[in-house]
């Protein structure tokens, strides 16, 4: 049986190893880990699947601004890859994305394949070109699920980070939306 709960600090070395083992190395030069780098994932929404006692999935989410609209971008979701295919990636999911609709999001992006996370809602930002990153993305994989009605509809521009938590170079540190005076 499959138990979610949220992240506590004692799971990071089996986070890394979840991450690592589906995304391996090259993950760190996706754009949207250069809108990660320097801003802490949001710990309320930071969940894990347990199965017999072991972690084999976690979710997270990261503060990103959308044309000065607050969203959420989720990512990395990764499940143990003995155990893909059971459920256990949407069950995550899903439970996340209720706490995220309980403490008032409006909306989450992510970038991945349309057909397994519109299962949970997700569906291609269209059109296309309407909300951007800021890196090569294919922007057919750009999904969108709004936590609340019609909150993707007025959305476009660029997807920036919404805060910076810890200083990075300055080449990411221009992704960020500029602090207000």
């Amino acid at each position: 049986m499959t138990s979610y709960r949220l992240e506590t600090a004692g799971d990071a070395n089996a986070i890394e190893a979840l991450v690592a083992q589906g995304f391996g190395p090259g993950r760190f030069a996706k754009t949207a880990y250069r809108l990660r780098e320097g801003v802490h994932h949001l710990a309320p929404l930071a969940f894990v699947a347990e199965r017999e006692g072991a972690l084999v999935a976690t979710v997270r989410y990261w503060p990103i601004d959308v044309g000065g609209v607050a969203a959420l971008m989720l990512g990395p979701l990764a499940v143990r890859n003995d155990l893909r295919g059971q459920g256990i990636g949407i069950g995550v999911m899903e439970r996340s994305l209720a706490e995220a609709r309980t403490l008032g999001h409006r909306a989450v992006l992510l970038v991945g394949d349309e057909p397994y996370y519109g299962r949970v809602g997700f569906a291609a930002i269209k059109p296309a070109g309407r909300i951007t990153m800021p890196g090569p993305v294919d922007l057919r994989r750009l999904l969108g699920l709004a936590l609340v009605e019609g909150a993707l509809d007025a959305m476009s521009g660029a997807i920036r980070r919404a805060q910076l938590d810890e200083p990075v170079s300055a080449a990411s540190a221009a992704l960020a939306v500029p602090a207000k005076q």
